[in-house]
């Protein structure tokens, strides 16, 4: 299984640029995919994640309302809508899968990882 991040770079704060992750190897309509980030300093955190066959969706209350997850089973792609951006979002983001159904919400849970995009929230 094999994710690929992009969409990163520099951004204004408020902001709404979109995340994709492809997948080769697994399907999104099976899958479970998540996106996480890491900024400078600070330890990964999980951003949104969902879960197909359990048909929900979560996302860190630091997000929620402003970021959102969706996928497209053709492209068998993920994407990550963020919108209203703020300095504090400014962070390396991954996307990872897992064949779980319902996994962790955190690093644990998760066992393939692509390579980050950084996206960073400045004026």
């Amino acid at each position: 299984v094999q994710l690929q991040a992009s969409g990163g770079g520099l951004v204004q704060p408020g902001g709404s640029p979109r995340l994709s992750c492809a997948v080769s190897g697994a399907t999104v309509d099976y899958y479970s995919i998540a996106w996480f980030r890491q900024a400078p300093g600070k330890e990964r955190e999980g951003v949104s994640c969902f879960s197909s066959r359990e048909g929900h969706t979560w996302y860190d209350s630091s997000v929620k309302g402003r970021f959102t997850i969706s996928r497209d089973d053709a492209k068998n792609t993920v994407w990550l809508q963020m919108n209203s951006l703020k300095p504090e979002d400014t962070a390396t983001y991954y996307c990872a899968a897992d064949e779980r159904a319902s996994p962790q919400r955190n690093e644990n849970g998760f066992y393939y990882w692509g390579k980050g995009t950084l996206v960073t929230v400045s004026s």
